[in-house]
């Protein structure tokens, strides 16, 4: 199946790491022609011990540009309430309008019942969701055409296997799958699908090699995912082939 997206563009938050999903997601739409504006933040992957170089954002924007398609970028915070709408007011100033958003950015730091506080909670709040309603509120203020838009939220497996040293991660995650569903509702009549994906334990970086010899012990296919099998899936959402596809919580886990 050729999924086509040309004249379609698509906005990824979250694309800071040639390894993580975000390059991923932005690679695989751009492939398929999508014109794409991709947001990043590197102090948090500096905080998380993920922040190798500075220029990755730059170099994935190069990868994408020699696929022959247009796209910009900018730094954003999305702790910072203000964020969603410089945002979009930066993607339609440089590309013109957005018809497709990928809500990945994310934060997650650990925190289990005997280390949660209040800062931790609200800085996950801060942006698992508020920062994703802001941004989903922006796309449906400027998303002007009858059918056609899409907003697809990352999610994870917080309601399939416990979590317990991640509690504010699986909080804020269980809220997105939530409002994913009720989201598509009130925005179907506008002609935007909402969808949610969850890809399981995927290397992007961030793995010890115990936790991935653990995780391909567990699998029925003998490995753990990669940023490019979430990304497969999200790029059909996106395209025309899944335009009947709404309010549902999509697990490309792989079996597990």
């Amino acid at each position: 199946m050729q999924l086509n997206l040309t004249d379609k563009v698509a906005l990824v938050t979250g694309v800071s790491r040639r390894q993580g999903i975000g390059a991923a997601i932005a690679q695989r739409l751009a492939q398929a022609g999508a014109t794409i504006f991709t947001t990043y933040y590197y102090p948090y992957d500096m905080e998380i011990g993920l922040g190798n170089d500075a220029s990755e954002a730059d170099e994935i924007l190069a990868e994408l540009r020699a696929l022959g398609v247009k796209t910009a970028s900018m730094e954003a915070d999305l702790a910072d309430p203000t964020a969603p709408r410089a945002i979009f007011e930066e993607a339609t100033r440089t590309l013109g309008h957005v018809d497709i958003l990928v809500n990945n950015a994310t934060r997650d730091t650990p925190a289990n019942i005997d280390t949660i506080d209040a800062a931790t909670l609200d800085a996950h709040y801060a942006v698992n969701i508020r920062g994703l309603l802001l941004l989903c509120h922006e796309f449906a203020q400027h998303f002007q055409e009858k059918s056609g838009g899409r907003i697809i939220n990352l999610t994870s497996g917080q309601g399939l296997t416990p979590m317990p040293e991640s509690l504010p991660y699986v909080a804020s995650k269980g809220a997105i799958e939530a409002l994913t569903v009720s989201l598509s509702a009130a925005l179907a009549p506008r002609g935007i699908t909402v969808n949610a994906v969850d890809p399981g334990g995927t290397d992007s970086g961030w793995m010890s090699a115990a936790l991935q010899a653990e995780l391909t012990a567990k699998s029925p296919f003998g490995r753990v995912g990669l940023p490019d099998d979430a990304a497969r899936l999200i790029c059909f959402l996106a395209s025309e082939e899944g335009a009947w596809i709404t309010g549902q919580i999509l697990r490309s886990r792989g079996g597990m």
